[in-house]
């Protein structure tokens, strides 16, 4: 299975360097040096790691073959994908890959229906689970243990305790009055 691990981003000095937007709770694992990566598109790749570094909060990655500015500028905004076992979990039980997520059964605390789990968006504080409603509206939860208590692997669900207003306008409203 691959995953997406990574985007890259602006080229960083003259020797080909790149800032890299981590997609992983691993990069230790899939962004360490000697890792080869394919990329989206696929024309820019694959990508070997050659050494990494964190500069000012953000991962710096250079790549073999990439040896200046040119080269380096060229890759932005391509994906770094992984090839991952799909049987393999994070080492966290608090923590899941996206497409362990994608298609569960999203379900309130009591048992009614919200829809299912479309994908899952990123976001610098935390990430949003897509939720498609029966109706085939979508509706956004954020991916926080106050909002989802309980992921349910082995019964293909995703509990839910929304707040006022997440799953119903109407609610936020009467609130207000």
């Amino acid at each position: 299975m691959q995953l997406v691990v990574g985007r890259i981003g602006r080229a960083h000095g003259i020797k080909g360097e790149v800032s890299v937007e981590v997609r992983t709770d691993e990069p230790e694992l899939r962004l360490a040096p000697g890792a080869v990566l394919v990329t989206d598109p696929a024309s820019a790749g694959p990508l070997t790691v050659e050494a990494g570094r964190v500069h000012s909060g953000r991962l710096m990655l250079r790549f073999a073959g990439v040896k200046d500015r040119n080269g380096a500028e060229a890759l932005r905004n391509v994906l770094l994908i992984a090839d991952v076992d799909p049987d393999e979990t994070p080492e966290d039980p608090e923590e899941f890959y996206d497409h362990q997520l994608v298609d569960l059964d999203v379900v309130t605390a009591d048992g009614t229906e919200v829809g299912r789990i479309k994908e899952i968006s990123h976001l610098p504080y935390h990430d949003l689970l897509v939720v498609e409603r029966p109706d085939g509206s979508e509706v956004m939860v954020p991916f926080v243990a106050e909002i989802v208590p309980e992921i349910d692997l082995e019964r293909q669900r995703a509990v839910i305790a929304p707040p006022p207003g997440l799953l119903d306008e109407a609610e936020t409203e009467q609130q207000e009055q």
